[in-house]
């Protein structure tokens, strides 16, 4: 392979590449969407992968992952497309492109299992994977405390957390319960993929916050089964 080849190569692998996977995967799928029905008919979403209870009770537990690439409208697109581009932007270069791919998913997973524990709507949207980002803000706040630029990032994304926190709790729209969970899911997992360090004590760190992930994974599948089960057979 040609020097200049191999120099394009690594120029364009410093770029947020995941952060452009995600918001093209999510613009297609809205494509998609609007060419047979529409992204906010609901049997268009439910076909696509929308979080939908019963489905998931009945064995489709992958609609834990499509939800986080559909979205409801062109706004809902368009607003989550914006946040994405922005912290996917600064927090891809901080993670890698692998450790911040599995943040965003795994995150997006525990937001999703939390709404299927807690709420009986049809729902998709990135918002669940948006705020584990979030989380992850807070965690390098906690765990860089002596970096001015990640504290610049930790106090902007504080900001953003608290707004949609508020603007979720008087909005019957928003999913709370995804948003809570993918917000502590990004916490819980930053800690525990994030950059290595030699050191016992972190490595410890590490392995704490990445069981204490995994438990709160169980118990809000447990719940969610629990719940969709009494919902639909009454038991």
């Amino acid at each position: 392979m040609e020097y200049h080849t191999k120099m394009k190569i690594k120029r364009f692998f410093r770029k947020p590449v995941v952060t452009y996977a995600f918001l093209f995967i999510q613009i297609l799928a809205f494509i998609l969407m609007t060419l047979d029905g529409g992204s906010t008919n609901t049997a268009t979403l439910v076909k696509y992968g929308a979080k939908f209870n019963p489905y998931i009770l009945f064995g489709e537990w992958w609609r834990l992952i499509t939800p986080i690439f559909l979205h409801i409208g062109f706004m809902h697109l368009l607003m989550n497309s914006v946040t994405l581009y922005y912290l996917g932007e600064q927090l891809e270069s901080v993670f890698g492109h692998l450790r911040f791919a599995g943040i965003y998913l795994l995150s997006g997973i525990a937001g999703n299992l939390a709404s299927f524990a807690f709420s009986d709507s049809i729902s998709a949207g990135a918002s669940t994977s948006l705020f584990g980002l979030f989380g992850t803000a807070i965690m390098l706040g906690q765990t860089f405390k002596n970096n001015p630029a990640i504290q610049q990032i930790a106090k902007s994304f504080g900001t953003l957390i608290i707004i949609n926190i508020v603007f979720g709790v008087f909005s019957s729209s928003i999913d709370m319960a995804g948003h809570l969970g993918g917000l502590a899911g990004g916490f819980l997992i930053a800690h525990a993929i994030s950059v290595p360090n030699p050191m016992k004590h972190w490595r410890k760190k590490r392995i704490i916050y990445g069981s204490l992930f995994v438990v709160i994974i169980i118990i809000l599948a447990l719940i969610g089964y629990l719940s969709a089960s009494t919902a639909i057979f009454g038991l």
